[in-house]
């Protein structure tokens, strides 16, 4: 017969086993998942981020904030959550989306044109989808932000404590994707839910960073949601809401990002103010010889140029059913143009 004892012995020591292979495992694959987290993370904090800001293929960088994002943002399962980084990335992800949005907007254009009523039709309906989630893609960026610098925005809130200049662009970059998701949720007829009091917000929190030393950014900001929500303005602002657009628009220029140029163009468009548009898009093809771009961060001078040949292709295309020719920037598209009689052959 087997000896009990022996077999009760056999029995405890398999079962020791397992419970230390058990303990083992665990010990052994959560701590490195952490660690994997702190490290990429802190790799994207310290070279990844200031690479990619410095980009000039704003397709590749957007790209990359649609692809990195999920892996990334899986690591605050095990460990703290990269909020600064998942700003950029949410940021970078915003600018695909739109640029699809985009596409799908001057579909719509040309279909009225055309007067395809059908196109037309399903052309609106998949830009306002697409401009939904480009809208959640940007109040995600915001609320990243928030969370990364422990920030809520109320109106007697202290400033966050920003202890870099990448800490600077990163806020900045936040509260820009905060008040452009409120005009993409316009464009989706409010799909994503984006509440305008967000802009209100952006507004309060654009003063925590230096307008001179940011291009004219923070006030260029201030003002766009001016244009919004007039009674944000101070009373003490004696220049009007379009002057001080224009004013920061020229020192961004200056000082070599033309985001507030984008604000201005966006805005203009958004309320219809076709003069305005016309002196910007001149005022950008003017300068732009001279133009001497603020390196580090360029990726952020060309997604606003993104910006500003949507707003010239929305024209060209509703005034002659395609987008800006070559060349062609700077002007508004109006009256009639030598490419309507192009010869077709020569394209070939």
């Amino acid at each position: 017969m087997p000896n009990k004892t022996n077999n009760g012995i056999s029995g405890a020591r398999i079962t020791g086993v397992f419970i230390a292979l058990t303990m083992l495992v665990g010990c052994s694959v959560n701590p490195l998942h952490k660690i994997t987290g702190d490290v990429m993370t802190g790799y994207a904090e310290a070279e990844n981020t200031p690479y990619v800001l410095a980009m000039t293929d704003v397709q590749k960088a957007c790209s990359l904030g649609e692809s990195v994002d999920p892996l990334l943002y899986s690591f605050s399962r095990v460990t703290t959550e990269p909020a600064k980084t998942g700003t950029l990335l949410s940021v970078l992800a915003g600018i695909c989306m739109e640029q699809q949005a985009f596409e799908q907007e001057l579909r719509y254009l040309r279909a009225d044109y055309q007067g395809n009523t059908k196109e037309l039709r399903d052309a609106r309906e998949a830009m306002q989808r697409q401009y939904g989630t480009t809208a959640e893609r940007r109040q995600r960026a915001f609320n990243r932000m928030l969370t990364g610098f422990s920030y809520e925005p109320k109106p007697d809130a202290q400033c966050p404590e920003l202890d870099s200049d990448q800490d600077e662009i990163t806020f900045l970059l936040g509260l820009i994707s905060g008040a452009q998701a409120v005009l993409n949720d316009g464009k989706a007829q409010g799909r994503a839910g984006v509440s305008r009091r967000l802009a209100a917000q952006v507004e309060r929190a654009s003063y925590c960073v230096s307008n001179q030393k940011w291009a004219g950014i923070p006030q260029g900001l201030r003002a766009t949601i001016w244009v919004l929500l007039p009674d944000l303005k101070p009373a003490e602002i004696s220049a009007g809401t379009w002057e001080v657009l224009a004013r920061n628009r020229r020192l961004g220029v200056e000082k070599g990002l033309r985001v507030t140029a984008a604000f201005e163009l966006m805005m203009a468009e958004n309320v219809g103010r076709d003069e305005t548009i016309a002196k910007v898009l001149a005022y950008l093809d003017e300068t732009s010889d001279e133009f001497d771009v603020w390196e580090r961060y360029q990726l952020a001078d060309l997604a606003a140029m993104r910006i500003a040949l949507a707003v010239s292709d929305r024209l060209w295309t509703r005034e002659h059913g395609y987008r800006t020719p070559e060349n062609r920037f700077g002007e508004t598209g109006t009256g009639k143009d030598e490419g309507d009689s192009i010869d077709t052959e020569g394209l070939l």
